[in-house]
């Protein structure tokens, strides 16, 4: 096996592995990004922001987090239990099928569009890169990622390829 190929598939887990740990946290507030008091930096295992307990995993990034031309809009979004609900889905299934290797091109171009989304919700120069940001990255590499067939390597991305409903609708590989 070329080595290209294993470094294709450690980025597509890998990256899975972010979209996959974010839902992860924001579910359970493991005491990562969703349950870390910002003045403190202390931990709160379960702590009320955590899905399960009812929180809502959009409203502190999209009230407080979102600046510049677009923060109107994003902060009508906050709390919104659809788009919650669109968040945590988009989340689990980008990870999941990204990790598997499955879905390739739906996950990335859902992923590259949610990152997108992202980067426009603090839509300013980004404060260590006035011209690249993590976000943009990261939607640059899942495109590549779909393209360039990784989930074919170390993933279930043949498997999936030869379903009959995959054979019928391309754009589900």
């Amino acid at each position: 096996m070329n080595k290209q190929y294993i470094l294709w598939a450690i980025l597509r887990i890998s990256v899975g592995w972010v979209f996959f740990w974010a839902f992860i946290d924001k579910l359970f507030g493991l005491g990562f990004a969703t349950c870390r008091d910002a003045k403190t930096g202390m931990v709160s295992v379960m702590c009320q922001n955590a899905w399960l307990q009812g929180g809502s995993p959009t409203l502190g990034f999209l009230k407080f987090g979102a600046k510049g031309p677009f923060a109107d809009f994003y902060h009508i979004l906050a709390g919104n239990m659809v788009v919650d609900w669109l968040f945590m889905v988009g989340l689990l299934a980008i990870g999941a099928a990204l990790i598997l290797g499955i879905g390739m091109r739906i996950a990335a171009v859902s992923g590259a569009l949610m990152l997108v989304l992202m980067y426009t919700a603090g839509f300013l120069p980004p404060a260590n890169n006035p011209v690249v940001d993590d976000h943009l990255v990261y939607a640059v590499l899942l495109l590549a990622l779909a393209v360039s067939g990784a989930g074919q390597w170390f993933g279930l991305g043949k498997w999936w390829a030869n379903m009959p409903i995959v054979k019928k609708f391309s754009i589900l590989q």
